[in-house]
């Protein structure tokens, strides 16, 4: 892609956190920002608008922007002058998906986590028996663990399929409670605990055999924004606390959603 700029123009955006860079990589870091905006707003937006939140000039944005007009990653309507992503970026964008394995991203960063706290970590996925862990990293800090590769876990009883029926459909999470003992999968949910998981974008619950331990469980989203698998921690209740091991959970999740192309 070739953008038309002048060497006046690069100094319009502050270098991040100092790094030099050269008027080639500058002005592939200004389009891309441009494309960032366009992604992330519901409608297509003005050139007086796109200058603001990039915080350039409206000449170094309708040059930009033509630029990537040309390129078939952006498109102007012609009637309002506004802009949106093209073609161009959309075929980008699909090409990127079938690239994308939410299960894979989830566990690399599962892996990473438990590198960093006291906490063994991993991924659940639904199947017709419940939450199925299909992902498990163990924590050089942590030994103890109740759940191992392949386990599949409590509908009720356990953070995982607490957060599984906080978002799935009501049919398939009955389909399950049908299969699992009643002593294994637990007591029923309300709906105000389930609530509570889709506003704090996750859940907690102390293990019911042993009280020292607790389980952490956050939604990982695909770009459909469908549930594709669950992400969870175990480790030690005082561990946990100190560690800040749930939002760091969240933060996880929430980053394995951003790479699967969820939002």
């Amino acid at each position: 892609m070739r953008l038309n700029t002048t060497d006046d123009e690069t100094d319009e955006l502050p270098e991040n956190d100092g790094e030099k860079r050269s008027a080639l990589i500058q002005s592939v870091a200004v389009a891309a920002r441009f494309l960032d905006l366009l992604a992330k707003s519901d409608t297509a937006v003005a050139l007086g608008e796109l200058a603001k939140r990039a915080g350039t000039g409206r000449s170094t944005a309708h040059r930009y922007m033509q630029s990537l007009v040309r390129e078939g990653l952006v498109t102007q309507d012609p009637a309002s002058g506004c802009y949106d992503l093209g073609p161009a970026a959309l075929k980008i964008g699909i090409s990127a998906l079938r690239r994308i394995n939410p299960v894979e991203t989830a566990g690399r960063r599962m892996k990473m986590l438990a590198s960093q706290i006291g906490a063994s970590c991993g991924v659940a996925i639904w199947t017709d028996r419940g939450p199925t862990v299909v992902r498990w990293a163990k924590s050089a800090s942590f030994a103890i663990s109740t759940v191992a590769l392949g386990d599949v876990l409590p509908l009720d009883n356990s953070a995982c399929g607490l957060v599984f029926q906080a978002y799935l459909p009501p049919d398939r999470v009955a389909a399950v409670r049908r299969l699992q003992p009643p002593a294994f999968r637990g007591s029923r949910a309300d709906a105000g605990i389930l609530e509570t998981i889709r506003d704090t974008g996750g859940a907690e619950l102390h293990e019911h055999l042993f009280s020292a331990l607790t389980g952490k469980a956050a939604p990982v989203f695909d770009a459909q924004g469908e549930l594709c698998c669950v992400v969870t921690t175990v480790s030690f209740v005082a561990t946990a606390e100190t560690e800040r091991h749930f939002s760091r959970l969240i933060e996880a999740a929430r980053q394995a959603t951003a790479e699967s192309g969820g939002a």
